[in-house]
């Protein structure tokens, strides 16, 4: 009786050292940028949902400055963090600071950034399902003829795929022409840069033009703004792209916007995931390949159009 006793007592130590550590746990979570909708409420959801669990937390914006970027990583390593989710990060430019959380035994989990060897996982969609989704659609909302210009963005993992896939799709239907395309090099100031290359490009084109593609819906509507100051009216031009957010499903609805589809990324669960695997990794001790086979948890997306905007409106 005194040996069953004795092994109660110290399961009971045993969980409540489990319950301590996870309360006492400490997530540092940083976006690359959070002018970005998307990548606003990735890490805002992140930080709710380890509230919940009681731990602490530190979200941190950099601003779409690599530097930034890298000194934000460096400070939460040599604070010690327990965890890190990083939203929209940079796995080959920062690689040295994954590989220096890594060896300082803090678990990385990325959301929609790309795999690196040195993170747990990256949680994201099926970037190809999603690209070859969106391109095929704006090209049947063309009946598979006429012109397209097309805003990319190289320096994201995702929104690179998105480009590269959207390329493909183009090259197997050459009675759609691109007559113009503009990648977004900047940023911090990406704002400007898209509004700039683009408005050059439908002055450019004006009249020949049937459809544009978008790497992410933040491009989609500086865009759409162009487009209806240059006097265009919905249904005049295709504007479709990838990401989801209630602006962009406000203007898929709205009969003066030239928004006509996107591919609605469900942040808020990938964010609240990636929370729930880091517990079960780092907290209640689970390994991590009973958990996600491979380097990508995928997290499926929804094709949203006119056919079911009401649905994701709120």
């Amino acid at each position: 009786m005194k040996k069953f006793n004795a092994l109660i007592a110290a399961a009971g130590l045993a969980g409540a050292l489990a319950a301590g550590q996870a309360g006492a746990f400490e997530l540092g979570v940083v976006a690359f940028q959070m002018s970005a909708e998307t990548q606003a409420r990735c890490a805002n959801t992140v930080g709710a949902e380890a509230e919940k669990l009681g731990w602490t937390t530190q979200v941190l914006n950099s601003n779409g400055a690599l530097e930034t970027h890298a000194s934000q990583l460096d400070n939460l390593i040599q604070k010690g963090v327990d965890g890190m989710i990083l939203c929209m990060s940079k796995p080959v430019q920062f690689d040295a600071q994954f590989l220096a959380a890594k060896e300082a035994g803090i678990p990385v989990i990325t959301i929609s950034s790309g795999a690196s060897p040195h993170t747990l996982f990256d949680v994201t969609p099926n970037e190809y399902v999603m690209a070859s989704e969106a391109a095929v659609y704006l090209l049947g909302s063309m009946n598979f003829e006429g012109n397209v210009l097309l805003q990319k963005f190289e320096s994201n993992t995702g929104a690179r795929i998105r480009g590269e896939v959207t390329d493909v799709v183009l090259k197997e239907n050459p009675q759609v022409k691109v007559l113009g395309e503009h990648s977004m090099a900047r940023t911090k100031s990406w704002q400007d840069d898209v509004r700039n290359g683009m408005s050059a490009l439908i002055l450019q084109n004006a009249g020949n033009f049937q459809g544009i593609w978008a790497s992410f819906d933040g491009q989609a509507l500086i865009i759409d703004d162009i487009l209806r100051e240059s006097g265009l009216k919905k249904g005049d031009v295709s504007l479709v792209s990838i990401d989801g957010g209630q602006e962009v499903f406000a203007r898929i609805k709205d009969p003066e916007s030239m928004m006509t589809a996107t591919v609605a990324i469900p942040f808020e669960d990938m964010a609240a995931k990636s929370v729930d695997m880091m517990k079960q990794i780092a907290v209640d001790g689970k390994d991590k390949a009973d958990l996600v086979p491979g380097p990508y948890l995928f997290i499926p997306a929804t094709l949203v159009d006119k056919t079911n905007v009401d649905q994701f409106l709120k």
